[in-house]
């Protein structure tokens, strides 16, 4: 069954996030009250649909609560934007994905309780996909020939083993760069949970489930490493 997603905002970001989710095999659909940004990507994604987001039941007859995710994308019109994440809250929908023009705004769209939030100036089109595809991605950066560097929770399946039995390279084609880890110290009398990164890994190092792994390599490996191992 594939990922089902939409996206309300047809913008140059919104455009961009939908077709990117599209190529990777995701079912999408664009929204958008204008009806010529709808014409335009009607062709790159299983659905396009003008209406208005702020409609309780134009969303629901686009079955928005049964989506794995929805990217709140409107850039004009702040107003829409809350009053859209609002009723999608109402409708229970499982995750809920909203731009953000500036620091003001983040602030208010968190008092709505929504906690994944992107800033246009800080992120792509591309690198808001993957991690709207992926819940597990913690950072992607898109490289040239198909690359990507990625930073994702390591995957339950290869939990508590080590390198050398994982096979990364041998097995997947893809290079482990290093790993953060999770360290308890004591700051004074109090203990605290500190983030580090442990440098180059050996062959002989374990993979915990509760650390960050950054990996490099061709999208297509790393998407194959991930969905099997999810």
């Amino acid at each position: 069954m594939r990922d089902k997603f939409a996206v309300i905002g047809l913008g140059l970001l919104g455009t961009a996030i939908a077709k990117t989710l599209a190529q990777r095999g995701a079912e999408v659909i664009a929204i958008d009250t204008d009806q010529d940004k709808v014409e335009s990507v009607k062709d790159d994604v299983a659905h396009a649909v003008s209406l208005d987001s702020t409609d309780i039941r134009a969303l629901k007859a686009q079955n928005i609560q049964d989506t794995d995710a929805v990217v709140v994308a409107i850039g004009h019109n702040f107003e829409a934007q809350i009053l859209t994440t609002v009723l999608l809250k109402e409708l229970n929908v499982k995750r809920i994905v909203a731009r953000a023009a500036n620091e003001h705004q983040k602030m208010i769209l968190e008092k709505v309780g929504v906690s994944e939030i992107f800033l246009p100036d800080d992120e792509v089109g591309k690198t808001v996909a993957e991690t709207v595809f992926h819940s597990d991605v913690k950072a992607f950066l898109p490289l040239p020939d198909d690359y990507e560097i990625i930073e994702i929770k390591t995957p339950p399946k290869v939990a508590n083993k080590s390198i050398t039995e994982i096979q990364l390279r041998e097995k997947w084609n893809i290079n482990l760069i290093t790993v953060k880890r999770i360290f308890e110290e004591k700051k004074g009398e109090e203990v605290v949970k500190v983030e580090h990164v442990i440098g180059v890994p050996k062959k002989d190092t374990i993979l915990l489930e509760s650390d960050i792994i950054i990996l490099l390599g061709k999208t297509f490996d790393v998407d194959r490493f991930m969905d099997l191992n999810s």
